[in-house]
Order: structure tokens, then sequence, then C-alpha cells
């Protein structure tokens, strides 16, 4: 998740883009093409393209805040004021606002 091309100043509005069905599809295609050497893993990746698209778009958001804090070096207490300020610091145009609702939801699905 990024911000908005074109946008400068701070926002509380956070999209969740999922492709997975695209993704999905493409798999599904070439499987149905595929050799049977080459099936094994194909069927491996639907498998986990599958799983990621049953992620609810809460889970998708909760996962998006530990990466970004883990980009930015973060290994404290995800609940923690601190933990706002390294994700604010790794999405520097997300307002105070986004950023604690960003981790509230965080904090309330543990990996």
């Amino acid at each position: 998740m990024t911000g908005i091309p074109g946008l400068r100043k701070k926002t509380d509005a956070v999209l969740v883009v999922r492709d997975s069905d695209l993704v999905g599809a493409a798999l599904r295609q070439a499987l149905a093409d595929a050799r049977p050497e080459e099936r094994a893993g194909l069927e491996q990746a639907a498998a986990l393209v599958e799983e990621t698209a049953a992620a609810s778009e809460g889970e998708v958001r909760a996962r998006w805040v530990r990466s970004r804090l883990a980009a930015v070096g973060f290994t404290g207490d995800i609940a923690s004021v601190a933990a706002v300020k390294a994700l604010r610091q790794a999405e520097p145009r997300l307002s105070l606002l986004a950023a604690v609702q960003l981790q509230k939801e965080a904090v309330a699905r543990p990996e």
C-alpha cells in the first residue's frame, strides 16, 4: 500500500489494493497449459495465492503495518507509541489518525 501519486499532504485514507484474483486466474491458466514437470510448482503457487486471497482486509493491513515497521528496524511493542512513530517514519504521508488506526488493527490481529 502506498500513497496516491500527486498528494503531498498527510492522509487518513489507506487503500487496500488486491489483485490476487488476477494472479490466481493467471496461475490456473498456466496450470491448464503446464507440462507434467511444471505442475507441482504451479499447484503449490496456486494454493499460496488462494490462501493469501482468503485474508481479510484487516489482516492485509495488519501484515502491511508489520512489514513497514520491520522496514525501519522497529522491534519493540507494536502497541506502543514508539510503534506509531516508527510507522509514520516508514510512511511519512500517514496522518497520526491513520497511523493509530492501522496500529490498532495490527494489535488486534497478532501474527
